[in-house]
């Protein structure tokens, strides 16, 4: 018997938008322009029995699933063109701290905006994402770098149970005790194996105020200033620093180098441990101490919404390559030469040793981690050239850093295209196999528990075993 539309709708108890409808535009549109799908369903699910009817329908209406917490991904991985999306933003997207256990309580579609402005009420902080409208299940899910990661390493580190629908619409706990296979997955693995409705997230005490922001360095400076930087690596930053450091195109669209500073710490202290770039006298300087709350906000000015984006990582070498960033450098430059291509590079630094000091095998997310590297191309038209432009732009880039092929692989949440599947068959696993190294088997192995018939195929998709 065909499933029935109307009698999905009447069970359902969030909101179903579907085209033609006065908002479906609203509700296909994405932080990144063309990660937009038509999809022929959107499903704002209340709670998690409404994801377990949306599952449902759309199986027997044989409609491929995308799930969307803070529609980040500019691949389109939370979006699905004639299929149906699950919307966990417009009801599941509170946070609630229990203070005395140092814990929150985050709705699968909250952002860190959110998180970060709920704890720090309590004075509580935890991992997230540096970028704080992005949302809380997508960077979480796929690991999780943040500004406080020397000092508690990757989200998932801190995620201490989950709320998971699995595609045969069980409503399961996932912790260290309940259910641990599905735990251990989902701590790197991504969608593969569930809609995660609720997040438990370890807090940590928190000062209100740290000293971070903004300072932006002449290209006469970037020789030193790499000397800098490389020595400061290698001096090992302290669990209470780091930086990000970008090539990009400034004010009035001038090439030069920008570093956001982070200090847990007040601004004296900030300025004394980063005494040796300050002298280096920055054209520009927006550092102070500020509220705890904005330290995530810091790239929001980048990284608004309603741009066509592309974007793609690649991990720094272990030596770091100080005598080709000049060149890469300039190439950043001469790419971003035509105005309608704002072309950034982003180097993060930021502690790895507390993310690295958890075994390989300790959850689905491969450690023996170096820094991340992050090209983006934000462009305002949309077409085939633009596209085309941008990840030449992207893969050439992080070609020159890494002296290897431009497809080599990031970090998971920084990868450039959707591995979205069609209906049935085997997936081809390579770029999977290569994301999860050595746990991928283990992954295989709980793929065929939860999702033998890969209704979740959008984000690395596992192969069954």
């Amino acid at each position: 018997m065909a499933p029935s539309f109307e009698s999905f709708k009447a069970a359902f108890k969030g909101d179903i938008v579907t085209p033609g409808d006065s908002t479906y535009d609203q509700s296909i549109a994405r932080w990144a322009k063309n990660a937009a799908r038509k999809a022929a369903v959107v499903a704002f699910v209340k709670d998690p029995e409404d994801v377990a009817l949306a599952l449902k329908y759309a199986k027997e209406a044989n409609l491929v699933i995308a799930i969307k917490g803070g529609g980040h991904n500019p691949s389109g991985a939370s979006s699905s063109e004639g299929g149906l999306v699950i919307d966990l933003s417009r009801y599941l997207n509170g946070v609630t701290v229990d203070a005395e256990k140092k814990l929150g309580y985050v709705g699968g579609g909250a952002i860190w905006e959110t998180v970060d402005k709920t704890a720090i009420e309590y004075g509580l902080a935890t991992v997230g994402g540096t970028v704080n409208h992005t949302g809380v299940g997508g960077l979480i899910l796929g690991g999780g770098y943040g500004w406080l990661g020397g000092a508690y390493g990757l989200a998932i580190d801190n995620l201490v149970q989950a709320t998971v629908v699995t595609a045969d619409g069980r409503i399961l706990t996932a912790n260290d005790k309940e259910n641990a296979d599905l735990f251990w997955g989902i701590r790197g693995a991504g969608s593969n194996f569930g809609v995660v409705t609720e997040f438990v997230l370890q807090l940590h005490p928190q000062r209100l105020t740290i000293f971070c922001g903004l300072a932006i360095f002449s290209p006469d400076k970037l020789e030193a200033l790499l000397d800098l930087t490389q020595a400061w690596l290698n001096n090992n930053p302290s669990s209470n620093e780091g930086m990000m450091q970008g090539f990009v195109r400034g004010p009035e669209r001038r090439p030069c180098a920008i570093a956001f500073m982070f200090y847990n710490g007040s601004e004296a202290e900030g300025r004394e441990n980063f005494k040796a770039f300050f002298d280096l006298n920055p054209v520009a300087d927006f550092t102070s101490e500020k509220p705890y709350e904005v330290l995530n906000s810091l790239q929001n000015s980048f990284a608004g919404p309603g741009q066509n984006v592309y974007m793609k990582g690649c991990f720094l070498p272990r030596e770091f390559p100080r005598t080709l960033l000049p060149t890469v450098f300039q190439r950043v430059t001469e790419l971003s030469e035509p105005e309608k291509y704002n072309v950034v590079l982003l180097f993060e630094y930021i502690s790895l040793g507390k993310a690295n000091s958890v075994p390989d095998d300790a959850t689905a997310f491969r450690r023996n981690l170096t820094a991340n590297v992050l090209a983006v191309v934000y462009a305002q038209e949309e077409s085939d050239e633009v596209f085309k432009y941008s990840r030449d732009a992207c893969h050439e880039i992080c070609g020159l850093i890494t002296g290897k092929a431009a497809d080599n692989l990031g970090y998971g949440n920084y990868n450039p295209d959707s591995e979205a599947q069609p209906a049935g068959g085997v997936v081809a696993a390579s770029k999977a196999e290569a994301n999860f190294g050595a746990n991928y088997k283990r992954l295989q192995e709980i793929k065929k528990k939860y999702d033998p018939e890969l209704l979740f195929r959008k984000w690395f998709v596992i192969n069954p075993a």
